[in-house]
């Protein structure tokens, strides 16, 4: 009998979710925005009526999840600051058992796209990296000697809030100047707000009514004064922190993932050069910053479905 995963990748702007053979192939993939529910119970509503699922329920063997804050080890998903549901602790993995009565893997959204990475990426022959995704917020998924770490209580990798900037910007997290807070897609956007006053007579960007990172990213490309200073500035903090971070894990590469990285090479070169410029002498010239290879199959997506095969040894 064909075996499936449904595997679902909450972010805190949209959450996709998609079913996966045990081949690693990508039967079928959706999307919808996080906001679009108030409550956990109201996306798995909505999961149990998408028509592709109910079509082949009867093959599916477990679920995998990849949420931010997700805690591997107890299924619950812990004081997101950037997902717009309950606060606190949503117990996710018994919601999901209860209602689909299948066995369900939770673990963190950054975790599951070093999964995907490490199974069908550019990780494939790597036994030590990070995964650092880049969206609403910023996680980092980290490989130690072939095993991806979770840490004590199941909660490793959140290097989004390592706090580099003292007094800072605030963070949803309730603390101040995390990384995440300037390198992430909503980073870039307060740096644009914070200093528009400043740049804004050179600035195509003040003709766009929603600005997003992608526009900003865009216009950068295309010869933006302004623009080019804010992508500057996210590769240079952004640079900086990678450099601080080798020093822990000592990796082969770090591997840029999510929105803003898709931008490509313009972004990657940029970090790259911060990141040699502020790297400790012991680590020169062996670490690489790469961009995923996955950005137009989901790391995330197949990474949630790998967790589920490998826990049944299918």
């Amino acid at each position: 009998m064909e075996k499936l995963a449904l595997a679902i990748d909450i972010g805190g702007t949209n959450c996709v979710y998609g079913i996966v053979n045990n081949d690693g192939e990508v039967m079928y993939e959706n999307s919808v925005k996080t906001n679009s529910f108030n409550q956990t119970s109201q996306f798995i509503q909505y999961l149990k009526k998408d028509s592709f699922i109910l079509s082949k329920i009867s093959s599916i063997v477990g679920i995998g999840i990849g949420a931010p804050n997700g805690n591997h080890f107890s299924g619950e998903i812990q004081f997101a600051p950037n997902l717009p549901w309950e606060k606190g602790i949503i117990p996710i993995k018994k919601y999901f058992e209860e209602e689909f009565r299948l066995p369900t893997q939770l673990t963190n959204d950054a975790n599951a796209a070093a999964e995907g990475e490490k199974l069908f990426g550019v990780a494939k022959n790597m036994k030590n990296f990070v995964v650092i995704t880049l969206g609403t917020g910023l996680g980092s998924g980290i490989y130690i000697n072939n095993n991806i770490v979770y840490g004590a209580n199941g909660l490793a990798g959140e290097f989004g809030h390592i706090r580099i900037i003292p007094n800072g910007r605030n963070c949803k997290c309730g603390r101040k100047g995390c990384l995440e807070t300037y390198a992430s897609s909503t980073g870039i956007i307060r740096s644009f707000n914070e200093n528009i006053n400043e740049l804004k007579s050179t600035s195509s960007l003040l003709n766009i009514k929603e600005l997003t990172a992608k526009d900003i990213f865009n216009h950068a490309q295309n010869g933006d004064a302004f623009s080019n200073y804010l992508v500057n500035y996210t590769a240079e903090i952004l640079g900086n922190a990678l450099a601080d971070f080798t020093s822990f894990s000592d990796p082969e590469a770090f591997i840029l993932f999510g929105g803003i990285a898709q931008s490509g090479e313009y972004f990657r070169k940029r970090v790259a050069m911060y990141f040699n410029k502020n790297i400790l002498n012991i680590y020169k010239n062996k670490t690489q910053i790469l961009t995923s290879t996955l950005h137009n199959k989901n790391a995330a997506i197949l990474g949630n479905a790998a967790s589920v095969f490998q826990s049944l040894y299918l």
